[in-house]
């Protein structure tokens, strides 16, 4: 364990839980905790090679981060709405023409399990205009696109897949084709809340035609430099970090290797590491000085009036309350349980990541694991961040004296 300044007293129960979660459901993890501008716990748990007991987990480890990412794509594209060449409102198609047309719903498909959804009966048999959808929806994942989508095609392959920053440029854009010319609908945009993936890759694409230049680059230009982080990338290993200062995560059968320093989205490799939805690496810390920007009265790199629309209540669909790109908090099954005020925003990411902040504490909470390592079911680390997030506080509210 490798740890800054942090009260061992006040955080015994802390350390405790992330000492239970490396036992039974991560082997990798960094826990960064701030108030007020002042980080009052920031330790390291694990080993890269869990094994072999092998490199010791470090403050300066990256961890993939996987949808986390979503927040980043969805800051940048923000920052062009700031600067007048976008609008929520503006159709998709605008931006990205051969998107448009006319598409019969469809099954959706299960990302995990693979499986065909029947539609909702309610929209069986309708059709829908893809010029109807707009970057409010894309963001607010009310576009009727589905879920997910098979863009590797990989059951047309017998070929173990390349690591992703050798996947060629026109394979990557043949790929895309899936989403841009035949975009599987399950539902006419603003009708229903589907957390969506290709919502997400379409914005990233829509951001580099926006720009004319590369999502990583821009994420850069616009995020990255202003804000001083530091260690942020797409395909870590193409960019010369070494293995021990990455997190694994699982064994993959279709690409039959462990996956270290690559995306473990198997979308999100086949588009060469790079998308709007997933692809990041990044340490603790670089989260919570992106996670600050939105907690801070002034944010470097947005508006404060986009900054407050951001995080304000745009959706509100059962136990789904949505921000643009961000989750906000709800009474029932938020994945930072209650212990966080009701105008607590955030999000999580697959490989068993979460950036939550509390605006009325002044609080950030970044957890970074690799709890895929061991396999993709999510019960444990749903569980375990509701007891996180509920420690957290814990401490937080009886030594309130610890961050005057």
């Amino acid at each position: 364990m490798i740890e800054t300044r942090s009260d061992p007293i006040r955080w015994h129960d802390t350390d405790a839980l992330m000492q239970q979660g490396l036992a039974a459901t991560f082997p990798a993890a960094v826990l960064l905790v701030r108030q007020k501008g002042k980080t009052l716990f920031h330790r390291a748990y694990g080993w890269i090679d869990p094994e072999r007991k092998q490199w010791p987990v470090e403050l300066s480890t990256l961890f993939d981060l996987a949808s986390l990412t979503k927040l980043f794509t969805a800051t940048a594209f923000m920052t062009l709405v700031d600067a007048g060449k976008v609008a929520l409102e503006t159709p998709v198609t605008k931006v990205i023409p051969e998107f448009g047309g006319i598409h019969p719903i469809q099954p959706g498909i299960d990302p995990h399990t693979k499986a065909l959804l029947p539609p909702d009966p309610e929209f069986e048999d309708k059709i829908v205009s893809a010029d109807e959808v707009t970057f409010w929806h894309l963001l607010t994942h009310t576009s009727g696109l589905a879920a997910w989508e098979d863009l590797c095609r990989r059951d047309k392959s017998a070929d173990i897949p390349p690591m992703p920053q050798r996947v060629p440029l026109a394979m990557r854009r043949h790929r895309l084709e899936a989403i841009l010319h035949s975009p599987r609908f399950v539902s006419p945009p603003g009708e229903r809340f589907l957390y969506s993936d290709l919502g997400f890759i379409l914005l990233g694409e829509a951001i580099e035609r926006l720009t004319d230049c590369s999502l990583p680059e821009y994420l850069s230009r616009a995020i990255v430099w202003p804000l001083g982080i530091e260690s942020m990338t797409y395909n870590p290993l193409g960019h010369g970090v070494p293995h021990n200062q990455i997190a694994p995560t699982e064994f993959c059968p279709w690409r039959e290797r462990r996956i270290w320093g690559e995306v473990h989205d198997e979308n999100a490799s086949c588009l060469g590491g790079v998308a709007g939805h997933a692809g990041l690496f990044a340490t603790a810390e670089d989260v919570a000085v992106f996670g600050q920007c939105f907690l801070a009265g002034e944010c470097p790199i947005l508006s404060s009036d986009l900054v407050k629309m951001m995080i304000r209540e745009q959706i509100w669909e059962g136990d789904e309350r949505r921000g643009l790109g961000w989750k906000l908090q709800t009474p029932d099954n938020s994945p930072a349980g209650r212990a966080l005020g009701p105008r607590s925003f955030g999000h999580t990411g697959f490989t068993g990541t979460s950036l939550w902040i509390d605006p009325d504490r002044e609080l950030i909470v970044v957890l970074l694991t690799n709890r895929v390592y061991y396999g993709r079911e999510g019960e444990a680390i749903t569980r375990f961040r509701i007891r996180l997030h509920d420690a957290v506080v814990a401490v937080v509210d009886h030594f309130p004296e610890a961050v005057q």
